[in-house]
């Protein structure tokens, strides 16, 4: 189940028009910028995706243009984010449906339970899908940080298929890792980190789902191949170029967070031409001004845009 499960794998954004519909043709040319890019999957619908303000029928949309333009070339990895395990079911079945090749599910998000009432959700998230899954460890959004006893377990088990680790706590990844190893690695371990990939992966991790990866997938592609060739000096060099790349995320002090990370990476890829707007979906605002000037010109030094480039 884990085999296809690997490498790049960049957490799309969600080009929306001006007046906050799904960009479909903006959304397309982006999917196929980064397949030629090399990565190895496309996760759609995540927090990079603007998942949580999307409607039902925006998600199945956008899981069905990127499904149809990855042609089966990479796998197509779609979250399935709701308040509790009868509504991530029902988002199971649409984004299947609408092609995805996996699921990734958080642990319930409105209502708080305990560990042993998330192992029960996983399970039966597991029983609805007819794809693998893999479990979404991000505490920012759900206040609660899984056990890596539990995703062992059910990865052993055969519910989960792997994990994204998105929790910011690398003492705990390096702990998952070692306890996924002893149990013969039955997860497929991503890390959510853009800037520490390095590092992640010459502890053991499996990819990185890198946001910033709409905004330079080839670079976490080169970075993804020189540490499977074992050239670790060449991978810091690569990660060093993405951290100063990274540095977008910073331009917007004060700003929500939605807006200063997935703002930041729509102001950066509208400028390279791979999306028509940099709107951002309601209430959230658009970054613009000199803080987009200020993007654009990390972009430029990045090496990400012509000289001339506006």
């Amino acid at each position: 189940m884990t085999t296809s499960f690997h490498g790049i794998v960049p957490p799309i954004v969600t080009p929306l028009t001006a007046e906050g519909e799904v960009d479909l043709p903006s959304l397309e040319r982006l999917t196929r910028h980064l397949v030629d890019a090399g990565v190895h999957g496309i996760f759609v619908l995540g927090s990079t995706g603007e998942v949580a303000y999307l409607t039902d029928a925006q998600r199945e949309l956008v899981v069905r243009t990127v499904a149809t333009a990855v042609g089966g070339r990479v796998p197509v990895m779609a979250g399935v984010i709701d308040l509790t395990t009868a509504r991530v079911a029902e988002q199971v079945r649409a984004v299947v449906a609408a092609g995805a090749d996996a699921v990734v599910a958080t642990a319930p998000i409105y209502a708080i339970n305990d560990t042993a009432e998330i192992e029960q959700h996983f399970r039966a998230v597991a029983a609805a899908s007819e794809v693998p899954v893999l479990a979404y460890d991000i505490p920012v959004r759900v206040k609660t940080k899984l056990p890596a006893d539990l995703l062992v377990k059910l990865g052993s088990e055969g519910v989960l298929a792997g994990v994204k680790d998105s929790s910011g706590d690398d003492v705990g990844f390096r702990r998952l890792v070692a306890a996924n190893a002893a149990a013969g690695s039955p997860l497929a371990l991503f890390t959510g980190h853009e800037v520490v990939v390095d590092g992640m992966l010459l502890l053991g991790a499996d990819g990185v789902v890198p946001g910033l990866g709409n905004v330079d997938a080839a670079g976490y592609v080169r970075l993804w191949d020189l540490a499977r060739a074992g050239d670790w000096a060449g991978a810091r060099a690569e990660q060093d170029r993405l951290a100063r790349l990274f540095e977008i995320v910073f331009q917007a002090a004060g700003r929500s967070g939605d807006a200063a990370g997935v703002g930041s990476f729509k102001v950066a890829i509208q400028r390279q031409g791979l999306i028509d707007t940099a709107t951002m979906a309601f209430p959230v605002q658009a970054l613009d001004g000199e803080v987009a000037e200020r993007i654009e010109s990390i972009v430029r030094d990045a090496g990400l845009l012509p000289v001339a480039a506006r």
